[in-house]
């Protein structure tokens, strides 16, 4: 019998990677380091190992995350494997033998599978969880690199991933203000890029593909398609980009490792390690798999050059949304060729994971040989005190859970660098659209005392005098953004209830709240959290959030001192309100419509909603090729729902 402490164990694994890999695959967060993940997972392959036991839906016999629902689901015609992984060069030459090898980048993004038919492009789906992947077409359609048509006519299909240049994720990041809201890194952005619904989006991304596998392409040359090189080269010959790759031997292969090792310090696109393929396709194959892995492939990972250090402080750094970041500061070691003396130890589950202390004997190293990382802690005397105040305003702090993970918040309302990202969200685009009050100008303004409420806003001109003095600022500037303040006080409802900064209310939120209630923002004030509730597309969650927000005298408060100074006004069209209660799911290109969005906001104005995906509740499917195969299409049919075009769509609901 396994013995009962290993038993739990394994559960207790079971649950913590589970969760890690839908924190990362889903929801592109990362509750824990790679370095730790691959800690735990070793730790459970060695324990079912021992005891013979191993559980449904084990992280090692599972592969990835489920597909997320905003977007169709299509089922692989084959399972799409994890490769068996090792940081040993050595077992990389005993693992190829006598045979000869191909090593390429392991690139960090996410995999996607294209198939061509008669030349062009006809369909891009996801890795997803293995089995099931994302349709992500219209977005293939918008990688920088990926060919539209080549020149083969026979059925092609390729693997490869999706990537951006660390380059392109620099300069995305700097043209974002806030700090909190910068990617972390390139492999979170490319990943949301690539979901995205709208492709102009994913196209504004620099996201590329590079092809690392030829799955099958009809009525190719055979000698060509036994040829791991062969197939990679046949790609490229047919305008694909693909991944950079060199012949070895079990005699050469350590030393090309030791190449790429160079490379990768200066390399633009993210890569978390190498690929040995044989290069014999034929023998690969005939060498079957595993239940997670294949046989033909192996995984080299980079073994993380550590050095040992003494942590002497934990600086707390404060956000603009109140989230407060921890970060080690250690005596300087060098790594990678670089001095480091500093990391991010991300929130509060891994200060206690890795119980740290001030004084303690810590060993850091760089994930991905970029990024510094603490591994582990030598001492663990886990005495470092969480503040209770805030750094910045000497407020109250506080611990929460979200995803999975703690961090550290400070709950004080008026502190200046929460002040700052509510009146950012306020004066922004999609709220009150207020130009000329950037968060430079927004920081000036508070700090000078000009605006502590949203109201202030609508009364700068008490402080003309001081401000047209202000460096940066003149007549001028000073008349252009009292006339957009101006302009900015006629509004629309939806408008006012994103610009609230109510938590969880986004603009597609504010837009169904809005028209629920008519555009009165009394009755939304007075609305239970059970009525709003029952509105569709709301829940219970953010039902409570907008219901707690409206009960808070200090909000209503600042929004009965706000009112006065806004005019609210209907949408213009609001009198065609023939869609409310209806509900659409739109798929497929459109022809009228410039794209989905545009289809999109026509449908809300109307007081209907559009839907991710199709259920029970759906009104009708929008789709301009009914025998497509899709998933939408199929569980349209299946539940009774009509599948129309965007002309029956026109023609039988835009009428006032």
């Amino acid at each position: 019998m396994a013995d009962e402490k290993k038993i739990l164990r394994i559960r207790q694994l079971n649950d913590i990677l589970k969760k890690a890999s839908e924190s990362y695959y889903a929801k592109d967060e990362s509750m824990m380091s790679d370095r730790e993940y691959d800690m735990l997972y070793d730790e459970l392959v060695r324990l079912e190992e021992e005891t013979g036991m191993i559980l449904a839906g084990s992280p090692t016999q599972s592969v990835g995350y489920k597909a997320v629902d905003f977007l169709p689901k299509e089922k692989h015609p084959s399972p799409m494997l994890s490769l068996g992984k090792t940081k040993s060069r050595q077992e990389l030459s005993s693992w190829l033998g006598d045979k000869e090898g191909v090593l390429s980048w392991k690139l960090d993004g996410l995999t996607v599978v294209l198939t061509y038919r008669d030349g062009t492009l006809f369909k891009a789906v996801t890795r997803g969880d293995g089995e099931t992947g994302e349709v992500i077409t219209p977005n293939a359609r918008a990688f920088e690199n990926v060919p539209l048509k080549i020149p083969f006519s026979g059925e092609l299909v390729t693997r490869g991933e999706a990537v951006i240049s660390y380059e392109d994720f620099e300069k995305i990041n700097s043209r974002i203000a806030s700090d909190e809201e910068k990617y972390k890194n390139p492999r979170n952005l490319c990943s949301g890029s690539v979901r995205q619904l709208d492709p102009s989006v994913t196209a504004k991304r620099h996201v590329r593909f590079v092809a690392f596998n030829l799955v099958s392409a009809e009525g190719a040359d055979e000698n060509v398609l036994n040829s791991a090189c062969g197939r990679l080269e046949f790609l490229e010959s047919l305008g694909f980009e693909a991944v950079y790759r060199v012949r070895v031997t079990s005699d050469t292969v350590e030393e090309k490792v030791g190449e790429f090792e160079e490379k990768v310090k200066t390399y633009n696109i993210p890569s978390d390690g190498l690929v040995l393929t044989y290069e014999d396709v034929r023998y690969g194959a005939s060498l079957g798999r595993t239940a997670k892995s294949p046989r033909h492939s192996i995984a080299f990972k980079w073994a993380d050059e550590t050095a040992q250090t003494i942590l002497r402080d934990v600086e707390w750094s404060a956000s603009r949304t109140g989230l407060i970041n921890p970060v080690a500061i250690f005596d300087p070691v060098d790594l990678e060729g670089t001095t480091v003396s500093r990391a991010s130890v991300h929130n509060i589950s891994i200060v206690r994971q890795l119980k740290l202390g001030i004084g303690d004997a810590i060993t850091v190293y760089k994930a991905n040989m970029i990024i510094p990382q603490i591994a582990e802690n030598l001492t663990c005397s886990g005495n470092l005190k969480i503040p209770e105040k805030c750094p910045v305003c000497g407020g109250d702090t506080r611990v929460r859970a979200l995803n999975e993970a703690e961090s550290l918040y400070c709950i004080n309302p008026a502190c200046p660098a929460k002040q700052i990202k509510s009146f950012e969200q306020f004066v922004s685009r999609d709220a009150l659209n207020i130009e000329g009050l950037s968060e430079m100008t927004l920081e000036k303004f508070i700090d000078m005392g000009f605006i502590t409420e949203f109201d202030d806003i609508f009364h700068l001109d008490r402080y003309k005098d001081r401000i047209i003095n202000m460096d940066g600022f003149g007549e001028k500037s000073y008349n252009n953004l009292l006339e957009s303040v101006k302009k900015s006080s006629r509004t629309l409802l939806s408008r006012l209830l994103f610009g609230l900064g109510i938590p969880g209310i986004g603009v597609a939120n504010a837009k169904v709240l809005a028209a629920y209630f008519d555009h009165d923002i009394d009755k939304i004030k007075q609305a239970s959290s059970e009525e709003l509730s029952q509105i569709e597309g709301i829940g219970d969650v953010m039902a409570s959030a907008v219901s707690d927000y409206f009960k808070d005298e200090d909000n209503c408060r600042v929004l009965n001192d706000l009112l006065p100074d806004l005019e609210i006004e209907k949408p213009a069209n609001d009198s065609a309100q023939n869609l409310k209660g209806l509900t659409f799911v739109i798929t497929g290109s459109l022809n009228t419509f410039e794209n989905r969005n545009a289809m999109k906001s026509e449908i809300e104005s109307r007081g209907g909603k559009v839907a991710g995906s199709v259920s029970s509740k759906t009104t009708a499917l929008i789709n301009n090729d009914f025998s497509s195969s899709s998933s939408k299409n199929k569980t349209a049919r299946d539940l009774g729902i009509p599948v129309i075009t965007e002309e029956d769509f026109i023609n039988n609901y835009l009428k006032e």
